[in-house]
């Protein structure tokens, strides 16, 4: 039978200190994982690692980088990975800034695209090779349902987005003969600090209260309801695990059913 435990695997967390990366760390390390959380605010990562499940004996650690810089994010892994190896990347970091498109600046897309995209390609070209060695790797991209369904007033997440589920599925043909599979796993509206702030623009824009512009989003929502971290956190737990081998770039959302492609 196939296995969803992760005992001794190590898994390397993005932006793992909050939110939909904290639930990961947490969801993964209760499955048996020892964890690495990059971010970029060591007395946040101090706090995230001690949350963790040590039942299994588990070892966990954090390094210190700051995904708006690149250069600092590879150095910082490839010392790591002097002594040690990743078999699990978990590719997270907070979305870009909301707007419209027609207002995007240059320099947003460019920071954008290097705090997800570059960040992304440098840390898979740095575990990629221990991966190959041990014929096992799952490279997890976190990105958005927006690579669906562009989502309106974030134009430059959405131009992004979808520049990382193009580079994902190009690195998951690449790969898929190593026993390294990439997918991503794209969120609906999750209870967040990212979905706060969505909410505050909203209501700041519109004049409406926080509890109608809460009511009009929920109402897309066939669940009626708004995600929970850990559910996220589940299906990153899976394609994680020697159980999902075939299953490769995929991108594959976790919305109750607010997308309306199939």
């Amino acid at each position: 039978m196939l296995s969803l435990n992760l005992e001794g695997k190590t898994a390397l967390i993005g932006g793992s200190t909050q939110g939909i990366g904290l639930a990961i760390a947490q969801t993964l390390a209760a499955q048996n994982a020892n964890c690495i959380l990059i971010a970029r605010s060591e007395e946040k990562l101090t706090h995230a690692v001690s949350t963790l499940n040590t039942d299994y004996n588990q070892k966990h650690s954090y390094l210190i980088a700051d995904y708006t810089n690149p250069t600092q994010v590879q150095e910082v892994v490839q010392a790591y990975l002097l002594n040690n190896t990743i078999d699990i990347l978990v590719n997270n970091t907070g979305g870009p800034a909301g707007g419209q498109i027609i207002n995007a600046k240059s320099v947003d897309f460019i920071n954008a695209f290097q705090q997800h995209l570059i960040c992304n390609h440098l840390l898979t070209q740095l575990v990629a090779e221990g991966m190959k060695q041990k014929e096992y790797g799952r490279i997890i991209n976190i990105i958005s349902t927006s690579v669906k369904i562009p989502l309106k007033e974030l134009g430059v997440s959405n131009t992004i987005r979808g520049a990382v589920a193009s580079w994902a599925k190009t690195m998951a043909n690449e790969l898929a003969k190593y026993g390294i599979t990439v997918n991503n796993v794209l969120p609906g509206a999750t209870t967040t600090e990212r979905l706060e702030v969505i909410l505050k623009n909203k209501t700041s824009k519109t004049g409406k209260t926080r509890e109608e512009v809460e009511k009009e989003m929920l109402a897309e929502i066939p669940a009626g309801r708004f995600g929970k971290p850990e559910e996220i956190a589940a299906l990153v737990a899976f394609l994680a695990s020697p159980a999902a081998g075939y299953i490769n770039g995929t991108s594959i959302q976790v919305d109750g059913g607010r997308t309306g492609s199939i």
